[in-house]
């Protein structure tokens, strides 16, 4: 009996160690991070304080509406319909309002407001448009075309869009299933930390995985190849039913810009875009070439930082400064 009491209370004395031992780990990596300068964390951080769940599969989650935070280092603001940026304001007579689709990039993850493609796009425009410019980002962080474009059906109609930009990235035709059923990773830095480092260690890495890894996304037959056609099927349909100009401007993955080995995406996304009406843009031309060290948000974060997203912006705007004044659906 007294023997296992004994270890009882040795068993007890454990764990009150791993408890104590995990805390200050907990702790410590709390204190590190508050640096802002953690990709996995800061991005842990956006599903935290700026997502909220949705009950459709499909969706998975959301932007929370009218709130804002600081995630490395930059204010992101959201807006009353879940937008970044300020609150919207009314459409002048005659006016353009250019709503951008699409995932992180998009979204302008790690870089500030004013600096994202939408507003320089809107800056640019204004100054050689007749009309007034609005361009909106509808960008979501682990977002795919299935997702985005469900979104605008279920919630960003009423904005009345004159033109639709996909903003796509090879990420989009993505399979993705719906998360966040893991109670560690929703409240722990340091689970979340050592999820990164194990899937670092065990999933293949390198370019030439990499590139086998999309062209078995886009195979046709593959899901995610599937439901992004259907998806952007039915945004085309709906364009050419209520009078909107439609595009899909393809952003090249940021990896290796210099020796880049992602054109066949590129190709099909070129093929997809004149099957279903949109008129296509592809930013490559104006990024190709630039070293990933000077393109890349942070040394372990692969979004493009404000010259990326300059680099976007000059891409794009020839595109919708010609298509301005003409309509693909009529």
């Amino acid at each position: 009996m007294r023997q296992a009491s004994k270890k009882f209370h040795s068993i007890i004395l454990v764990c009150l160690s791993l408890a104590i031992s995990l805390g200050l780990a907990e702790g410590l990596l709390r204190i590190k991070n508050s640096s802002m300068t953690n990709y996995d964390i800061e991005m842990w951080r956006y599903g935290k304080e700026l997502k909220i769940r949705r009950p459709e599969p499909m969706l998975d989650f959301d932007h929370v509406k009218s709130k804002s935070a600081i995630l490395q280092n930059v204010e992101i603001r959201l807006n009353e319909h879940g937008l970044r940026g300020g609150p919207l304001s009314a459409l002048p007579p005659g006016g353009r309002r250019i709503l951008f689709l699409g995932a992180s990039i998009t979204f302008g993850w790690g870089v500030p407001e004013q600096d994202t493609v939408e507003a320089k796009l809107e800056t640019m425009l204004s100054a050689i448009d007749k009309q007034p410019v609005q361009v909106l980002n509808a960008g979501v962080g682990n977002y795919n075309t299935e997702r985005y474009v469900s979104r605008f059906f279920d919630e960003l109609t009423d904005l009345h869009p004159t033109d639709i930009v996909v903003h796509y990235c090879l990420r989009d035709a993505e399979d993705l299933p719906a998360g966040g059923g893991n109670f560690l990773l929703q409240h722990s830095e340091l689970a979340v930390t050592l999820w990164g480092a194990y899937h670092r260690v065990f999933e293949k890495t390198g370019e030439q995985s990499m590139v086998q890894y999309y062209r078995d996304v886009y195979q046709p037959n593959s899901p995610g190849m599937i439901k992004m056609k259907e998806k952007l099927k039915q945004l085309s349909d709906y364009a050419k039913a209520h009078g909107i100009r439609i595009y899909l401007a393809m952003t090249p993955i940021t990896y290796n810009l210099v020796d880049y080995k992602f054109d066949f995406a590129h190709d099909i996304m070129r093929q997809v875009s004149a099957e279903y009406g949109y008129i296509y843009c592809d930013q490559l031309s104006t990024m190709k070439g630039i070293p990933s060290k000077d393109i890349w948000a942070m040394p372990t974060d692969p979004h493009p930082n404000a010259l990326g997203h300059r680099l976007m912006a000059e891409a794009i705007l020839p595109t919708l400064s010609q298509s301005g004044d003409a309509s693909i659906n009529k």
